[in-house]
């Protein structure tokens, strides 16, 4: 269906579109940004009345679906705990689409999100990007997989080490994350010199990172371990970002010298534990004024995946510009995924993933008036 939807204030990924008031969808893609006197005649037309138009925002870390919202541990998938070294596990195989979660994020405006496994382990396993609206997950999946999640820092040291399991340091943590992709790299020589090839699925998973099909996407809160996991970056040839970077605002000149995409989050959260004990919202603006590509996260659901336009608005409030905030839940986030080429802003070709504002979706009042999926509408405000 050719759609005009006129009389709007745009806010494409780049900031607000000036002179030009009506978004033009064809079906499923967008067609592009117009005044109301070029619509092609075969367009139908729907009066906006002044309210803002955005792309679909995107979450890039989440753990929606696998940690289900009001269920408490029958719902939750999200950490496999038998063992600190997971790569065969697929966050894909754990999502629960049906789940209240999804319905918040649709509510929200969220129109893409990364689900990966949770932080437990050294190497959690495979995640996934998706669409939120679907009940079968394999119809709403974008790429699976999109990353490789591993994690430093407290959360495998205290899972693990409470239990008298390995690890039980920092260090133990990087011998772990060092002797699995040892015996990734043996497994790719063994099979290219082999002729008979004996499958290894944590294996097979792990050499993706190796040969940068997939990055690997590490969980790092505190300054020790940011500079750890670019080591070990380093050492192994691999592609990553970094996940939280809770304190990098303290080494980001550092952090810029690896040119590597960084998500922030969730800032909103309260500071449970100790390395989140300098968190706040400076350390975005010091990833900006080093140039660094970062997305805002709400980690949901440690915030509520409704939160994420909150989030950036209250980012906005201590500095930043808004146009580079809000790249950070569209252009940047989309970057961040890998998937520019489909969402995160409103270019003709791109899949129509937008959403209606009563106001500027960073006013305190705003409204979702309805958010559209792939050019149909997901849902609407009663």
């Amino acid at each position: 269906m050719k759609t005009a939807y006129t009389n709007a204030v745009i806010i494409n990924g780049e900031g607000t579109v000036d002179g030009k008031d009506t978004l033009i969808v064809n079906g499923e893609m967008v067609q592009g940004i117009i005044s109301s006197a070029e619509i092609p005649a075969d367009y139908e037309r729907v009066d906006l009345n002044g309210r803002y138009i955005t792309p679909g925002l995107i979450d890039v870390h989440t753990h929606l679906g696998v940690h289900e919202e009001g269920v408490g541990k029958p719902g939750a998938d999200f950490n496999e705990t038998s063992d600190p070294v997971t790569p065969a596990v697929r966050a894909i195989d754990g999502i629960n689409p049906l789940e209240e979660g999804f319905e918040q994020a649709r509510q929200s405006g969220v129109t893409t999100v990364q689900v990966m496994p949770g932080s437990a382990n050294v190497i959690g396993g495979e995640m996934c990007t998706l669409k939120t609206a679907g009940t079968i997950v394999d119809k709403m999946v974008i790429q699976s997989p999109s990353g490789m999640k591993a994690a430093f820092g407290e959360n495998p040291k205290t899972v693990y080490g409470s239990h008298g399991k390995k690890p039980v340091t920092r260090m133990g943590i990087a011998a772990a994350f060092r002797e699995a992709f040892i015996q990734a790299d043996n497994y790719i020589r063994k099979q290219d010199n082999s002729e008979v090839r004996e499958r290894s699925l944590g294996m097979e998973q792990l050499a993706k990172v190796l040969k940068k099909e997939i990055p690997l996407r590490i969980h790092a809160h505190r300054a020790d371990d940011i500079v750890t996991v670019l080591r070990l970056a380093k050492e192994f040839d691999i592609s990553l970002t970094l996940e939280h970077c809770t304190d990098g605002h303290k080494i980001a000149e550092y952090i810029a010298e690896h040119e590597v995409m960084v998500s922030v989050g969730p800032t909103m959260s309260s500071k449970s534990k100790v390395e989140l004990a300098d968190k706040g919202w400076h350390t975005l603006s010091e990833l900006d004024k080093h140039g660094i590509c970062y997305s805002i996260t709400t980690d949901h659901p440690v915030v509520n995946i409704e939160y994420l336009i909150t989030s950036a608005a209250k980012a906005a409030g201590t500095g930043l510009s808004e146009e580079k905030v809000f790249q950070s839940i569209t252009t940047n986030a989309a970057r961040h995924l890998g998937i520019e080429d489909r969402v995160g802003s409103l270019e003709a070709g791109k899949d129509a993933d937008f959403v209606i504002w009563s106001n500027h979706p960073f006013h305190y009042m705003s409204q979702v008036e309805a958010t559209f999926i792939n050019g149909e509408k997901v849902y609407e405000r009663t």
